[in-house]
C-alpha cells in the first residue's frame, strides 16, 4: 500500500490513478495528522508526500511530517514532491531521511521509476539485513562478477550490495582511488541489471570542456553552431534503454553541473539547436576519485546533484588494504597475458607473490597489471621471480634518469614543462589518464596545458 499525502484532492486522485494503472494500491491523506493516523492503522510500504499543507510555502510542515514518519516507521521509504525551484528544500529532506524527491510537474515515467526504485531498494535492504554474508562462490552463482577478482571480505560485502541494487534503477556513485577498478564495477552493475541488453556508454567528463559539454552529452543538429556540418547523436541518446557511466564526475565544472542535474532530475533534454524536448530512459552510474562531500562544502560541487547521483554509494578499497587478493590478481593477469601471447605456461613463484604483496601500490590494481605485463615482456621467461620484477623496475628507473637536467638558466619553466608532457605523451602512447597520473595532475589540468602548449593528441 502506498500512502499519498497532499492537501490538493485532485493531485491525490491523479497519483492514485497513475499508481493503480501501474499495479500499485494506494490511499490518500490531506493533512499530516491524517497521514500519521493512516500509517498507524495501515500496512504502508511507501509514502509520497507533498511539502506544504497550508498557505505557508516554507516546507517546514513537510519536514516535520517526514521526521515523524521516519521516527514511527524508519524502514518505510518516503518520496518528497516539490517544485523545481524548491530543490534546496528537497535536499534538506534527503538529509532528514527521504529516499528521493520528484519535482512538479512530474512525468509518468519519472514518478513510476522513482516509486519502483525506492520499493526495490527497501526490499533489497531487508534481504541484506536478514541474509548471512555470501561467500565468493555463492556470489558468482547469483550474479555475474566475472571481471572482478578477489575474496577480500569487504570486497565481497560490496559485491553483495551491488548484486542486490543492480536489479533496480537506482543511481550508483562509485568512489575510490585511481586504479581500483571503478569502471569494471560499473560494467558489472550493467551486466546484472534489467538493462543488460541495452547499451553501456562511458563518458569521461574530465575530458569534455564546458564549451563542448552540451554537444557531447545531448548532441546537436546540423547548423547548430559554426562547425556543426552534420547532426551528431549525444551520449545521453546513445545510452537510451541502457546505462551511462559518468566517469570523473568530480571534474565536471559548476556551469555544466546544473545542466546535468536537470537531465537526471526530469530525464528530459534538448538537442543543441533544437527546441524539441526528448526523454532519456537510462540508468546512471557515476565514478570519481575525488571527495565530493568535501567539494560540496567548498562550493565546488552542487549538493543537489550529489544527492541525485548517490542514491547508493560504494567505495572501493585500495589494493594496499586487500593484499590477500594480490596472488589471485597476479595469476588472473598472467592467464590473460598467456592468451594474448599464446603461452599457457606463464607462472609466478611464491617469493615473487610475497614481494608483490609487500609493496604499497599507489596506482592500485592498474599499476600491478602494468608491472606484470612489462615484466613478462622484458624477462622473456615463463616463470616470474621477484628478481624479474626488480630488474624491470631498475631498467625503468635507469631509463627515466638517462637524460640529465638542463643547466640553470638554459631553459624556461614553460619549455621544461612542455618537454616533460611531450615525453610522457610518447611514453604512454597518448593515454591521457596515465600521463596525468604520472605528472601528478588531474586530467582537466593536463588538457589545459596541452591546449596552452599546442600539443596535439
Amino acid at each position: 500500500m502506498i500512502l499519498i499525502v497532499d492537501d490538493d484532492a485532485s493531485i491525490v486522485a491523479s497519483l492514485a490513478l497513475l499508481l493503480k494503472q501501474a499495479g500499485y494500491a494506494s490511499t490518500g491523506a490531506s493533512t499530516p495528522a491524517e497521514a500519521l493516523e493512516r500509517l498507524a492503522k495501515t500496512d504502508v510500504s511507501l509514502v509520497l508526500q507533498d511539502m506544504n499543507f497550508s498557505r505557508q510555502t516554507t516546507g517546514e510542515e513537510g519536514l516535520r511530517l517526514l521526521k515523524e514518519i521516519k521516527n514511527l516507521l524508519p524502514r518505510v521509504p518516503v518520496i518528497l514532491i516539490t517544485a523545481w525551484g524548491s530543490i534546496p528544500l528537497a535536499v534538506r529532506g534527503i538529509r532528514s531521511g527521504a529516499a528521493d524527491f520528484i519535482t512538479k510537474p512530474w512525468t509518468k515515467q519519472q514518478l513510476l521509476q522513482s516509486v519502483e526504485t525506492a520499493l526495490a531498494l527497501a526490499n533489497a535492504s531487508l534481504q541484506g539485513n536478514r541474509a548471512q554474508a555470501l561467500n565468493r562462490a555463492e556470489l558468482d552463482a547469483a550474479f555475474d562478477f566475472r571481471e572482478i577478482i578477489g575474496t577480500d571480505p569487504p570486497l565481497l560485502k560490496t559485491l553483495e550490495i551491488l548484486g542486490r541494487v543492480s536489479a533496480t534503477d537506482a543511481s550508483v556513485l562509485i568512489t575510490g582511488e585511481s586504479g581500483t577498478g571503478k569502471e569494471l564495477v560499473a560494467e558489472a552493475i550493467h551486466r546484472n541489471s534489467k538493462r543488460r541488453a541495452g547499451p553501456f556508454v562511458k563518458v569521461n567528463l574530465g575530458g569534455i570542456s564546458s564549451t563542448l559539454f552540451e554537444s557531447e552529452m545531448f548532441g546537436h543538429v546540423k547548423g547548430a553552431f559554426t562547425d556543426a556540418h552534420q547532426s551528431r547523436k549525444g551520449r545521453i541518446e546513445m545510452a537510451d534503454g541502457g546505462t551511462i557511466l559518468l566517469d570523473e564526475i568530480g571534474d565536471l565544472p559548476l556551469s555544466s553541473q546544473v545542466k546535468m542535474l536537470r537531465v537526471l532530475q526530469d530525464r528530459t533534454y534538448e538537442i543543441l539547436g533544437s527546441s524539441v524536448t526528448r526523454t532519456a530512459d537510462l540508468r546512471v552510474v557515476s565514478a570519481t576519485n575525488r571527495d565530493l562531500a568535501g567539494m560540496v562544502s567548498k562550493g565546488e560541487f552542487r549538493e543537489d546533484l550529489l544527492y541525485r547521483l548517490n542514491l547508493i554509494s560504494v567505495n572501493l578499497p585500495p589494493l594496499r588494504e586487500r593484499t590477500g587478493d594480490i596472488p589471485l590478481l597476479a595469476r588472473h593477469f598472467l592467464t590473460n597475458l598467456g592468451k594474448v601471447y599464446r603461452s599457457n605456461t606463464l607462472t609466478i613463484t611464491s617469493p615473487a607473490l610475497a614481494w608483490l604483496q609487500g609493496r604499497e601500490w599507489p596506482g592500485n590494481i592498474r599499476q600491478l597489471k602494468h608491472l606484470i605485463e612489462r615484466t613478462v615482456l622484458m624477462s622473456g621467461k615463463s616463470e616470474l621471480d621477484a628478481e624479474d620484477f626488480l630488474n624491470t623496475l631498475e631498467m625503468e628507473a635507469t631509463g627515466t634518469h638517462r637524460d640529465a637536467l638542463p643547466a640553470p638558466g638554459s631553459i624556461k619553466m614553460d619549455e621544461l614543462e612542455r618537454a616533460m608532457i611531450l615525453r610522457c605523451m610518447t611514453h604512454y602512447s597518448g593515454n591521457i589518464s596515465k600521463v596525468a597520473e604520472s605528472l601528478g595532475m588531474s586530467r582537466p589540468s593536463l588538457y589545459r596545458r596541452l591546449e596552452k602548449y599546442g600539443v596535439k593528441f
